[in-house]
C-alpha cells in the first residue's frame, strides 16, 4: 500500500478506538480483555505507550524510552486522546513516507520504511479496536475498505513458533472455520472471534 493510503486507514483505525472508549467508567478499566494479561486499564496503557512510540519513531527519535508505559492518570480518556493526537500528528508530516523510523521496541538494529511502520500501526489499532468493543460490548464497523486491507496485512504476517515467544505483537493463529472479514483478521492474529465465549 502506497503512504499515503496508509495514512488514511491508519487514522480511521486509530480514531475508532479513540471514540470506543468515549464513554467508560472505572469500573470499565477492571475488564477482562481479548488479551489474556490485560484489563481494559492494562491495554490502554499498552495503547497509549504504543502511539508514543511510534509518534517519536516518526520524528527520528530512537530512544527506547519512548516505548515505556506511562499512568493513565486521573482521566484515562483524555491521556489515551493526547496519545492519539500525537501519533496522528507525527503520521501526517510533511515528508513522512521518505523518513526511515527507528521501532526500537521492534529492533535495535533495524529502521524501518514508513510504509512498514504504518502498516504495523495500522493492523494492530484494527485488532486493538476489536479488542476494546469485545471488552465493552460495543458493535465494531469498519468499512469494507479497512477490513479488506487489515485482512490483505495479516495473511502476511507469519505464524509459527515465534508468536509463543515473550514479546511477541500476537499469540498464534487460531482457527475460525467459516469465519470472514474482521473476525478472520483477529483469528489470524491470535484471537477468538467468539471470545468472550471461548
Amino acid at each position: 500500500m502506497h503512504i499515503d493510503e496508509l495514512q488514511i486507514l491508519d487514522a480511521l483505525a486509530v480514531r475508532t478506538s479513540r471514540d470506543l472508549i468515549t464513554g467508560i467508567t472505572p469500573a470499565d478499566l477492571r475488564r477482562p480483555t481479548p488479551c489474556a494479561d490485560w484489563t481494559l486499564h492494562g491495554l490502554l496503557t499498552h495503547m497509549t505507550a504504543q502511539h508514543h512510540g511510534f509518534a517519536a519513531a516518526a520524528e527520528g527519535d530512537g530512544d527506547l524510552a519512548n516505548w515505556r508505559a506511562v499512568p493513565l492518570g486521573d482521566d484515562p480518556v483524555a491521556t489515551y486522546r493526547s496519545s492519539v493526537d500525537r501519533v496522528l500528528r507525527a503520521f501526517a508530516a510533511n515528508g513522512i513516507g521518505d523518513r526511515k523510523f527507528p521501532l526500537t521496541e521492534l529492533s535495535a538494529d533495524v529502521l524501518f520504511t514508513a510504509e512498514q511502520a504504518l502498516t504495523f500501526h495500522f493492523v494492530d489499532y484494527v485488532v486493538h479496536s476489536w479488542d476494546v468493543a469485545r471488552t465493552l460490548g460495543l458493535p465494531l464497523r469498519f468499512d469494507r475498505h479497512v477490513v479488506e486491507a487489515a485482512l490483505s496485512v495479516a495473511r502476511s504476517v507469519p505464524d509459527g513458533p515465534s508468536r509463543l515467544e515473550p514479546g511477541s505483537p500476537f499469540a498464534p493463529a487460531v482457527a475460525a472455520p467459516g469465519a470472514s472479514g474482521l473476525d478472520e483478521v483477529v483469528a489470524l492474529l491470535g484471537r477468538s472471534p467468539a471470545w468472550p465465549e471461548a
